[in-house]
């Protein structure tokens, strides 16, 4: 099995078109051929590039309100088909259906369609059928085929084909199955946890976001955070945080929800080097380092008070050792 790949071909059918055209330039210079649908077509057309419709490849029509488009044979045949295969070749070329090497596609907006207070029937046509079918199949099929699965990746892949001159090595397309298998299961996990309602039956959920941390419980080790830091914290301070400072900063959270005056506490190793409640940030850090200035080094510090970026630094550099301090926004 050849692991280098050459994209002759593409099917391309986004929502959204930011950032697409300098893709199907480049794809277009390597003279890769262009299959899309409808509003995409037409994108594709307006670059002066040539493209088939997909229509024309099935000779079915875009039909019951744009709901089926691309779910026929002579697509996901030549999405799915393994190129080492000799059956699999044969029937290609018994029903004439072009091989697809790559594919590019995002799917409805349906978490956007949810959050803007849209109807149900609303809601319902943005749960993606043919999008979500064309994201697996050529996951599915890496070794034959790249999947973008959104416009995230529009950028990776336009490094990689000016690198490789239109070559992807199996790696390459591993890569890019995973994103897409991530994509979908996202979108799925959406898309019942609306249907489940505020009471669901079974746990689902799904983070785009991630922070990486500075090292896992150990240096030699790696740490991950999985959901959006940002909201919940400010950092004003100090290195990228560890997994052991996260625990820390866990510690300070619950310590400091014990109070409704402003507070500012000091955690390492889980333990609290100081605690103070007082009228301004600053006062109450002075007072929480009071509490233990020796142990507090290294450590985190977390308030909940309000403390813009010069205060932040006027405590670090009192302090004079490296520190985190964190704005507790909830």
């Amino acid at each position: 099995m050849s692991e280098i790949k050459k994209i002759k071909s593409a099917l391309i059918s986004v929502y959204h078109k930011d950032g697409l055209d300098e893709l199907i330039t480049k794809l277009d210079n390597l003279g890769v051929k262009f299959y899309s649908t409808g509003g995409t077509k037409d994108f594709i057309e307006g670059l002066n590039v040539a493209v088939t419709a997909v229509e024309e490849l099935t000779t079915y029509p875009s039909i019951l309100g744009g709901r089926v488009k691309t779910l026929h044979p002579k697509v996901f045949g030549g999405i799915l088909a393994r190129r080492e295969n000799e059956g699999d070749v044969a029937q290609l070329a018994q029903y004439n259906i072009p091989e697809i090497d790559l594919v590019i596609v995002d799917l409805y907006p349906f978490e956007a369609t949810v959050a803007s207070g849209a109807s149900d029937a609303e809601i319902i046509e943005k749960i993606d059928i043919g999008g979500i079918s064309l994201i697996r199949g050529a996951a599915k099929n890496f070794n034959d085929v790249v999947i973008i699965s959104n416009q995230g990746q529009y950028s990776s892949l336009l490094e990689l084909l000016e690198s490789g001159n239109g070559f992807t090595t199996l790696n390459d397309r591993r890569k890019f199955a995973i994103e897409a298998f991530a994509t979908s299961s996202h979108y799925d996990s959406a898309i019942y946890n609306y249907f489940a309602g505020e009471w669901p039956a079974q746990f689902r959920q799904s983070f785009k976001s991630s922070k990486q941390m500075r090292y896992g419980e150990n240096p030699h080790q790696q740490g991950v955070f999985f959901g959006n830091f940002d909201i919940m914290f400010d950092q004003l301070y100090g290195k990228e945080i560890s997994y052991n400072n996260l625990l820390d900063i866990d510690a300070a959270v619950n310590l400091i929800d014990e109070f409704t005056d402003t507070t500012f506490a000091i955690l390492k190793h889980n333990n609290a080097c100081g605690c103070a409640s007082r009228d301004t940030v600053f006062d109450s850090y002075l007072a929480a380092l009071a509490g233990d200035p020796v142990s507090a080094y290294g450590g985190i510090f977390v308030t909940n008070g309000t403390i813009d970026k010069a205060t932040a630094e006027e405590v670090g550099k009192i302090f004079s050792l490296p520190i985190m301090l964190m704005h507790w926004t909830f």
